[in-house]
């Protein structure tokens, strides 16, 4: 028999023994039923122990959290990253199960509390959706996910804040997504508006945290105001670090839900986590985010996401070079061809080559580098349409454009961050949930 099969066994063996526990009609069999969910939970959180230094998801910590949604009607904002890691592989003890240097089981959190028996009513998804596969900036819409035969709702394109009509007989939401640090990730936007909705619904927000893999830094600009948009909603700094529950409880706490309404939430935090920790994510946050460095380097190559220059979509490597057919192959020998592929359907300079950079070995950045962002800028003879509309939006502010035209320096740039960066800093430390 195929480990896949004993996979699937096992999965439904966990779900039926709940689903029995919750079966009996009986007062009498009231204590005994919790007493066999209890005894789940605890043998589920000892053969789920990891050494101290292993991170443990919100997700992952079911025993947590299992409570709270019991008998609810449950929605759930979630995309490919909603799962839960190896939380119920050992609970057998089969060895055909855990030999050693086996992938860790990993189930969507959907599809997990669905096979406890947990009533989700209706999945909510973002930028690139709940399996996330489209484009940046594609519209997504709504559907059925195949799978479990939930409605899906699109929080991407016009429908960015659900409606009333949308929350209908949800009693409890949770929000599952990882997020990597940068303000122009637009899942802290889905974030602030779901959490809008549900304050005005007077639904409470049940918060599954995860590690921000940029979470040892912050930098870069302050957003200003005017220049607020689904790219960049508060006033914060291009990388912002925190965790997606830290950036909650600053929403609330900052007043920047409208009207100042607050959010009912809960935060089932992290264990073994602090800022300084290094994460490798176990399934790609979106698309064009493949690896470690491409998650590290996001937010200082997205900048060019506001030139006409690529950032590596549409090949293997994106995020992780930039270049175009325009740069001066003296300056920059390394080439690619970008085609189309799964998450950019319509790269720019499609099919043909480039002339850029390899930022692949690059170490791991501890401050955001527009130094290449400058160099390009130089070497491209800093020409009038470097810069499109959507750069200012990326960088929130249009200081930085006029900065880099009058030729500052990288350190002369970074000088004018400081007194803003302390403010925040100081402002952040109030909604800290790790050291």
């Amino acid at each position: 028999m195929s480990l896949s099969v004993f996979k699937n066994t096992q999965f439904l063996w966990v779900a039926l023994t709940i689903l029995t526990c919750f079966s009996c009609g009986s007062q009498n069999k009231e204590d005994e039923d919790e007493k066999m969910l209890r005894q789940y939970f605890d043998k589920l959180s000892m053969t789920t122990q990891q050494p101290d230094n292993v991170i443990i998801v919100g997700a992952n910590q079911i025993e947590s959290y299992f409570n709270i949604l019991k008998d609810k009607k449950v929605g759930v904002v979630a995309n490919q990253t909603s799962v839960v890691v190896d939380s119920l592989m050992t609970f057998f003890e089969n060895p055909m199960l855990i030999k050693e240097g086996d992938k860790k089981e990993e189930y969507h959190l959907v599809d997990f509390l669905v096979a406890l028996n947990i009533g989700v009513e209706k999945v909510f998804a973002p930028e690139h959706g709940f399996r996330g596969k489209a484009d940046a900036g594609e519209v997504v819409k709504d559907g059925i996910d195949t799978k479990t035969g939930l409605p899906i709702i699109s929080l991407y394109g016009k429908n960015k804040k659900p409606s009333k009509e949308q929350l209908k007989n949800i009693d409890i939401m949770i929000f599952d997504i990882q997020d990597v640090g940068a303000r122009f990730y637009t899942y802290i936007s889905t974030l602030h508006y779901m959490m809008e909705a549900c304050a005005e619904n007077n639904i409470p927000l049940l918060i599954l945290d995860r590690p921000n893999p940029n979470g040892h830094y912050i930098d870069g600009p302050l957003l200003e105001k005017q220049h607020k948009s689904f790219v960049g909603m508060h006033p914060v700094p291009v990388v912002h670090g925190m965790t997606i529950g830290e950036y909650a409880q600053m929403i609330n706490g900052e007043g920047w839900l409208d009207k100042n309404i607050k959010c009912d939430i809960t935060i089932v935090k992290l264990k073994n986590y602090t800022h300084k920790s290094e994460y490798t994510l176990p399934i790609k946050p979106s698309p064009n985010l493949p690896n470690d460095v491409a998650i590290n380097l996001y937010p200082s190559l997205c900048f060019f996401e506001g030139t006409p220059w690529s950032a590596g979509r549409g090949t293997e490597m994106q995020f992780q070079i930039f270049g175009a057919p325009s740069f001066p192959p003296e300056y920059y020998p390394f080439t690619f061809t970008p085609k189309a592929n799964e998450g950019a359907k319509h790269p720019k300079f499609k099919n043909e080559t480039c002339h850029g950079k390899d930022l692949r070995e690059t170490k791991r950045l501890h401050k955001l580098n527009i130094e290449w962002l400058i160099a390009a800028y130089v070497s491209t003879g800093k020409q009038k349409d470097f810069f499109n509309p959507f750069f200012t939006k990326l960088a929130g502010t249009t200081k930085l454009q006029e900065q880099i035209e009058k030729g500052y320096t990288y350190r002369e740039i970074r000088k004018t961050w400081l007194k803003d960066l302390e403010s925040y800093d100081k402002m952040r430390q109030e909604y800290m949930l790790y050291d």
